[in-house]
């Protein structure tokens, strides 16, 4: 079993690297660079000359890891190290020198000039290896005392120590860390929160501009939440500040507010806020998860009568009906539940009634299931069928069992394995795949933002989400393996895939 599980997550591990490589590669090799531009708000706020034009996309480049880029003044200061005489003057004895400077240095640097000031700045540009590479070696990042390094905060004290924390109680606090709160519990699940290990899938734009991917997906979303907050002051009032968000903040940078709220000398000042609506990753685990319910709801017991009344009227007739529904396209079977649905009474669109209504989910979490039913009614009626064969069937039947007695004694209990082994997975099918729904229904999830993001040419994220769903995908069909044994304790998984 342990040799299994570990050859399991290693195969695991190879995919999600395969995966998210070939989409990583796709995305930032075929997607046009001056996409990216459409949709941000602020470039034709910054295109006033053409100077303006070029530092703003090289610093956007920059950001998104297609470049490294040092403007006049950073290149000048580079220079001067070795040739103390040079300026930000456009003269041919400064070019000369910068030319001879980047000719030096490593990598492959080019020399350009801005079109009106006609100053010098320069851009290399970076290998899809060397991107690739920069994407896992800093996917994972550890929080430690030494993370920050702040010159205007030089007595900047540097521990970690469990403490009793006046804002959040009991606490492992940090100092000279990322986070001030490195472990803390609270009422929300998992109820005990790290920050210590966190996954880096880049930072996000144009849409949700400069903000990490891992916080768009998992903070709330909608109008900010204002709840009772004890800061460490000892002040307590209304606020919308997620007091365990604090993170480094230098001091000197920090305005009067954050002064008031966490005393002057206090260097964890940054916060985020709290929102009165779920994140997109909690908004597409609900409907998920409830889809999956009414998917397997609908599906094992018509599956089990048509196995139980082979041949039948009512075996025909569901066949017919299961084939229908399996041919007919998905987008059209979203479109009749939608216009269903709105005839009576539920909203056909999540924005109607938002987050703080129940009937927003109803028709996605039905979409969802409904999609799924034909093909779990097939697959079960098939393996009832099978095993109405069955030499333990036999000998029940000569017992005088009665065909309802055998179906669910019997049959439905050893039907329970197969079944444990596909729900982990189709609840990570009903997530990754409700791209389609979660578009159509304008619910706040996942899958609409992938489709959000690759209209955008919001890289960060598209590859983010990819991340995130293979992951969740490779490591659900572990998960049903693992359940099987749960089930059926004959069941021994080996290396080879064998009982």
């Amino acid at each position: 079993m342990k040799k299994y599980i570990l050859m399991r997550i290693l195969r695991s591990l190879v995919s999600i690297f395969l995966v998210t490589t070939l989409v990583y590669t796709i995305v930032y090799t075929m997607v046009p660079k001056s996409l990216i531009f459409k949709n941000d708000p602020n470039y034709n706020k910054m295109i006033t000359t053409p100077d303006k034009k070029s530092d703003y996309e090289n610093t956007v480049f920059e950001r998104m890891g297609y470049i490294d880029y040092m403007t006049s003044k950073e290149l000048q200061e580079e220079a001067s190290k070795e040739y103390k005489n040079v300026t930000t003057e456009p003269t041919k004895a400064n070019k000369n020198t910068y030319q001879k400077f980047l000719s030096a240095s490593s990598g492959k640097w080019q020399l350009h000039q801005f079109k009106e000031s006609k100053e010098f700045y320069a851009t290399r540009h970076i290998s899809i290896f060397e991107r690739v590479w920069k994407f896992y070696s800093n996917l994972i990042v550890i929080d430690h005392p030494w993370k920050i390094k702040d010159s205007s905060n030089p007595d900047l004290e540097r521990y970690v120590r469990f403490e009793n924390d006046p804002a959040v109680g009991p606490a492992l606090v940090g100092s000279g860390t990322q986070h001030k709160y490195l472990i803390y519990f609270n009422g929300s699940f998992p109820f005990v929160h790290q920050n210590i290990v966190k996954l880096n899938l880049g930072v996000s734009y144009p849409t949700y501009a400069n903000q990490p991917v891992t916080r768009i997906i998992t903070q709330g979303q909608g109008k900010t939440l204002q709840n009772e907050v004890i800061f460490p002051s000892g002040s307590t009032r209304n606020s919308a500040i997620n007091i365990y968000s604090r993170t480094y903040l230098s001091p000197s940078k920090a305005d009067s507010q954050a002064k008031r709220n966490f005393g002057k000398d206090d260097a964890y000042t940054a916060t985020q806020n709290n929102y009165s609506e779920p994140s997109m990753l909690k908004n597409s685990f609900i409907i998920g998860v409830i889809g999956v319910l009414i998917a397997y709801a609908l599906g094992l017991p018509i599956g089990m009568l048509m196995s139980r009344y082979k041949d039948g009227w009512f075996d025909r007739l569901s066949t017919g009906t299961m084939t229908f529904m399996l041919a007919l396209p998905s987008v059209a079977t979203i479109y009749i539940i939608r216009f269903l649905g709105g005839l009576v009474g539920l909203p056909d669109s999540f924005p109607i009634l938002g987050a703080s209504s129940p009937l927003s989910y109803v028709l996605p979490s039905l979409v969802l299931g409904i999609l799924s039913v034909p093909g779990i009614v097939v697959w079960f009626r098939r393996y009832m069928v099978d095993q109405q064969a069955s030499d333990y069937v036999r000998f029940a039947r000569s017992k005088g069992l009665s065909e309802a007695e055998i179906s669910q004694k019997h049959l439905f209990k050893n039907a329970m394995v197969p079944i444990s082994n596909g729900i982990p997975t189709s609840i990570a099918m009903t997530i990754v795949g409700a791209t389609l729904t979660e578009t159509i229904f304008a619910f706040p999830g996942m899958g609409k933002m992938l489709i959000d993001s690759v209209r955008a040419a919001n890289n960060s994220m598209v590859v983010g989400l990819v991340f995130i769903f293979t992951v969740v995908s490779v490591f659900a069909l572990l998960l049903g393996d693992l359940l099987m044994t749960i089930f059926d304790p004959r069941i021994r998984l080996t290396s080879k895939g064998g009982k």
